[in-house]
């Protein structure tokens, strides 16, 4: 309890009763969680200003204390209020700005000697009761926001696009999971071009023959060996040749159709 001892001191001619005692030590908890008592009183006044020392007339009223703080970086008020009831203590604590209020009920001779008042190494305050103001008094500190699915999601596509972007300097920390795929470095720097002079692509990859059947697209479906109504009989392209679709293939032929508009003149023979 370091600061309580020359706090307990300040205010030791004015404390007349153990209820003082206890709200001297409530007071001295808020400090502790970064309030400042800024005065006394419901009301403002034009003598507020941020303490952590209790303000003149803190103990006028034996029957109810009140008091108001806030803490350095917002404005909003709290405002402590600790009623009598015989040997009990109920204090409130309310958020001018929310309106939220939080209660404790301190039974004033389980934590003071009254014989003791004003020799502060024989009161009897306990750490229970400073957790008791934590835990029941004092407001919960806010939790950060969740990012929202969208923002995860966002965050996941860039590290995506982060990955596969082979000019991007590879992170010091590795990554888990599948590496991006990026071209062989050892491949040697002026063979652009080289696989034209492969047209078969023997050598790996390349070569200028254009395969629809294999050029890595996705395809329809539609497989030449089983024939071509009125057009080529089943077993004319062995299964796995190289086709070259021509004519019409059909009225339901999935994709654009490049007879779809024949010049004028088409079934002309002498054109």
């Amino acid at each position: 309890m370091a600061g309580l001892e020359a706090l307990y001191t300040c205010v030791a001619d004015k404390i007349e009763c153990p209820q003082d005692a206890v709200v001297c030590f409530v007071h001295w908890e808020m400090i502790k969680n970064g309030y400042r008592c800024i005065g006394s009183g419901d009301e403002p006044s034009s003598r507020d200003k941020k303490s952590e020392l209790l303000p003149a007339g803190w103990s006028s009223n034996k029957e109810l204390y009140s008091l108001r703080y806030q803490t350095g970086d917002t404005d909003t008020v709290m405002v402590l209020k600790a009623i009598a009831v015989d040997s009990t203590l109920i204090f409130n604590l309310m958020n001018s700005g929310t309106k939220q209020v939080s209660d404790l009920m301190v039974n004033v001779g389980d934590h003071v000697n009254a014989d003791q008042l004003h020799t502060f190494d024989r009161l009897v305050f306990t750490d229970g009761l400073s957790e008791k103001v934590k835990a029941q008094l004092l407001p919960r500190p806010e939790k950060a926001p969740e990012r929202s699915r969208r923002e995860e999601g966002e965050s996941s596509q860039r590290r995506t696009e982060e990955d596969g972007d082979p000019l991007r300097l590879p992170c010091r920390h590795p990554r888990h999971g599948p590496q991006p795929h990026w071209p062989d470095p050892l491949n040697p720097p002026f063979a652009a071009g080289g696989a034209d002079l492969d047209p078969f692509g023997s050598v790996g990859g390349g070569g200028m023959i254009m395969d629809p059947l294999r050029s890595g697209f996705p395809r329809s479906g539609f497989d030449p060996s089983s024939g071509i109504p009125d057009i080529l009989p089943p077993g004319a392209v062995p299964p796995g040749a190289r086709f070259d679709p021509f004519g019409p293939m059909g009225r339901h032929r999935p994709g654009p159709d490049p007879d779809h508009m024949p010049p004028p003149g088409y079934d002309d023979m002498f054109m």
